[in-house]
This record gives C-alpha cells, structure tokens and sequence, in this order.
C-alpha cells in the first residue's frame, strides 16, 4: 500500500526522486493523466512497474524528461521538424518517438529501436523531474498509473483505487489534484523523413502540420508498438455503446445539450470539448463504481481533441 502525499512541498519531491534513485516507484500527475514512474535506467524497477500495471513488456513505455537538453542522452539522428515540434508544443502533451541510443535498453522501448520522450506540462511532474535530475536521473519511464488496458486515472484517489493492492510502503503517489486535460498525450513517430501519428490527443494534426510545415503521413504504413495501441484499451467493466438511445438503468456520457431520458444515470454532461475530454475517464470510472452494466457515449463531432476523445470512446468499446 503506497502512501497518498497531498502536501507535495519540494522537500517531499526531492525526497521522491530519492525513492525513485532507490528503485521504488512514485505515482504522479501530468496535464494529461497521471502516470506510474520508474527510473528509466533501472531495468529492474521498470519490470517491476510492468508487473504493477500487469503490462505486456513488449509495449514500449514513455521517458519523461526535464527540459530539451536531455533528448540527446536518449535520442540520435533527431530531425529538424521534431526540434520544431518540442519547441513549439513542450512542456505539454506530446510523446515523440525518436531513433534511440544505447542507453534506452530494449526493457522500455519493447525491443524496438525507437524511445518515446515527453516533457510534462504540469509544475508537480516538472518539479519532481527536475529534482530527480538533481540526484543524478536521467529521465522517469512512467506510462498510466493504471492495470493494463483499463481506464487511466485522472486523480490520485484513482490511482490508489487501481494501484494501491500492487504497491509497497515505500512507493508513492504524488496529489496533484485532477488533471487538466485529462486524456494522454499525442504520440508522433518522427524516426522517418515525415511525422506520423501514431495516438491522437489535444496536440492535433493541424497544429502538427502548422509547426513542421509537413504534410503528415498517413497511419498505417508502419509497424511500431505504442501506448494504448490496442484495439480494446481505456476500457471500464461496464460494456461500453456508443451512440443511439439511451436505455432505462444505463449511464450517460454526453454532451450538455443532449437530453438525459428518465430511467437513465448521467455520468457526465459536458458544456465544451475540453470538459469533455476532462470528465471522460472519471465518468467511466464512476459508472463502474455504480455496477452499472452498460454505459452508452454519445461521442462529440469535429476536429483537435475531439479525433482524440473518439479514439479513446472506440478502444473503451471494442470487443
């Protein structure tokens, strides 16, 4: 059982960053969800983050790190339009998957000779990366603090409800309140001449097209293992349906302007696409709190965060 910290003071993040040098794992918010970190250069911490989150080893994990000048300790042949991207859009919610030096073990790329890197936009997971980097880290592998496939938590309460079983006293998990945008962040291959999209989030295709100056292939050509790449993932207990009418006893995720019927449970009733994006994995987690059977999502329409928050509703449906 890891201990909840609220009052993260940066002698407790700099005492994280200790247990994290120590081998322990610390569970901490980012703008997008909240992930489960190890250190990267610890084979033996990330398998036992693996084994936490009961993740297959050959999905690669994402190494958060401080500031720009790290990606050169993990990254080789980086292109000029991914130099553009990281200044254009870090700290914030974009993975970018780089051609990947030695350091970057096949224990967190899932033998692949790509490593996905990242720059959080949020003051706690920055605070703790920087102190973690004070004692001599290199970076924190930390996918979502979550079992594997199962929605990702967006609160630290959810994390020790998904977690807590699995961990140890000396792990932790850092209270850094909900997250703001609230699903995970862009993962962009840019190991090849021009980017491509591997995983939609809130950085989308026309702000990505808009800072390389690049038209962006097209998914599909390329064969590389990412985060939440499965088919079914995201996915609550309860059957997920998407759209349609709404049935006596089930719950309702779904825009503000669309009407609740009687007999059905609303989970969530979102006025923008931001809160929904938001709300999503808390109602998903709130509808299994309730033993709802089914759970139906009416998707929002359009572009930017919303191909995001459809591709997330399809995972949490499929079958």
């Amino acid at each position: 059982m890891a201990t909840i910290i609220s009052q993260c003071s940066l002698n407790v993040l700099r005492q994280s960053a200790e247990k994290l040098i120590q081998g322990n794992l610390v569970a901490f918010p980012t703008e997008t969800v909240y992930g489960i970190g190890a250190d990267a250069m610890n084979k033996d911490a990330v398998a036992r983050m693996y084994q936490v989150k009961n993740r297959p080893t050959s999905h690669p994990v994402i190494v958060h790190i401080a500031e720009l000048n790290d990606v050169d300790y993990w990254a080789k042949d980086v292109p000029e339009y991914a130099i553009n991207l990281m200044r254009d859009f870090w700290p914030g919610p974009m993975t970018l998957l780089l051609k990947r030096r030695e350091v970057a073990g096949d224990f967190l790329t899932g033998a692949q000779e790509i490593v996905g890197l990242r720059i959080p936009a949020n003051s706690l997971a920055l605070g703790l990366l920087n102190e973690f980097k004070a004692v001599g880290g290199k970076g924190i592998a930390a996918p979502s603090a979550n079992r594997y496939g199962a929605v990702s938590p967006t609160t630290a309460e959810a994390v020790s409800q998904e977690l807590s079983e699995y961990l140890l006293p000396d792990d932790q998990i850092l209270d850094g309140g909900p997250c703001l945008v609230g699903v995970e962040s862009t993962i962009i291959d840019c190991s090849s001449d021009n980017p491509m999209i591997l995983r939609p989030g809130s950085v989308s295709a026309e702000m990505i097209e808009e800072s390389t100056g690049i038209i962006l292939s097209e998914a599909g050509e390329k064969k590389i293992r990412t985060s939440g790449s499965d088919k079914q993932h995201y996915a609550p207990k309860a059957k997920v349906i998407i759209d349609g009418q709404s049935q006596s006893g089930e719950g309702l995720i779904a825009m503000s302007d669309v009407a609740t019927p009687e007999g059905v449970i609303r989970l969530a009733e979102p006025k923008s696409i931001e809160e929904y994006a938001r709300a999503l994995y808390a109602a998903l987690r709130q509808g299994d709190s309730q033993n709802l059977e089914s759970i139906r999502i009416i998707p929002p329409n359009g572009q930017g965060l919303a191909v995001a928050i459809r591709d997330r509703i399809n995972r949490a449906a499929a079958i």
